[in-house]
């Protein structure tokens, strides 16, 4: 018999969202915070476990009414023993026993489920959002990281360690570019998600090159890509280029996945998306023209939108 709640927690390398649910998977109660991109993980993971205690708390509920507690991590993680590898863009969590750390921060025995966090958003969408329905399917989330979750069969596909889908560190031009927190040079994600193209920018205004990002980001005291997107609008250089460089270095992300694993259901999810047209019309325009066939592939939106990442925590303990 299933308990009264369980717990799905999605951390991120920008924030870390909590869910709380009810015995039918019902949302009842949600909590977000700033990811700790400085804390070691014994201090980052006993603050989410505190976090837990205190939305069970909202509800006037105990560790035994709980299910137990899914998480998805931006991490390579050995999933039979819960352990993390690394983490690119929280480069402190890495060889850290998570599961079983996390699990010592309570004063009762709790099950725990730790995954890579696109996976989870995988399950979410497959089995509530935009991947129902089909039989295979690529869950690409992209934001502060870009990776996949790989459904093949209405199965999540995890490899030989646990982090299949990492695809965001394909290498595409070895030893160029800015360093990734996965550790190597020229992946595709040093090269277009959301905190390295920021990285990409900030590299030529530092080398003295003109733009309005400098000036739309001064009240913020950091560039974002909403001012990259804000300067785009103004047609200002930069903002055009490094758009352009993402969309080129995602159609190749895209293309590659498809040709190796003929997986014709992309489902998109993340912080990116609020670049709409400007960044995925050329993303979809480039991948067409790599693609060059009649053969139907879909680019879908996830329906299950900001909620993916906890809703897929909590399934896999289902």
């Amino acid at each position: 018999m299933k308990r009264a709640y369980s717990i799905g927690i999605d951390i991120g390398g920008t924030k870390t969202a909590i869910g709380l649910f009810d015995a039918n998977g019902v949302l009842l109660e949600r909590m977000q915070y700033p990811s700790d991109k400085e804390a070691e993980p014994e201090v980052f993971f006993r603050n989410v476990a505190e976090q837990c205690k205190n939305l069970l708390a909202v509800k006037k509920a105990e560790l035994d009414d709980i299910d137990g507690i899914g998480i998805g991590v931006p991490s390579f993680v050995l999933f039979e023993k819960g352990f993390i590898v690394k983490t690119s863009n929280l480069t402190k969590i890495k060889n850290f026993p998570a599961r079983d750390y996390f699990a010592d921060c309570f004063d009762k025995p709790v099950r725990i489920v730790i995954d890579n966090d696109a996976h989870t958003g995988a399950l979410a969408e497959l089995r509530h959002g935009a991947g129902k329905g089909f039989e295979h399917m690529l869950f690409c989330p992209v934001s502060t990281g870009i990776s996949s979750g790989i459904i093949i069969n209405k199965r999540l596909f995890r490899g030989s360690y646990g982090w299949a889908g990492e695809s965001g560190h394909m290498l595409t031009s070895p030893d160029t570019g800015i360093l990734c927190g996965c550790g190597n040079k020229g992946c595709l994600m040093s090269w277009c998600s959301g905190s390295m193209i920021v990285k990409h920018v900030e590299q030529r205004i530092a080398a003295g090159e003109k733009t309005l990002i400098s000036s739309l980001a001064a009240k913020d005291a950091a560039i974002s890509t909403v001012h990259i997107c804000e300067a785009w609008e103004q047609n200002d250089v930069i903002a055009k280029q490094a758009v352009e460089q993402m969309a080129q270095y995602m159609a190749i992300w895209l293309y590659n996945l498809y040709v190796t694993l003929n997986i014709n259901c992309f489902v998109f999810s993340g912080g990116l998306l609020c670049m709409g047209d400007k960044l995925f019309k050329r993303v979809r325009e480039l991948f067409d023209m790599y693609n060059d066939n009649e053969y139907p592939v879909y680019f879908k939106t996830a329906l299950c939108a900001r909620d993916a990442g906890i809703i897929g925590a909590r399934e896999l303990l289902y």
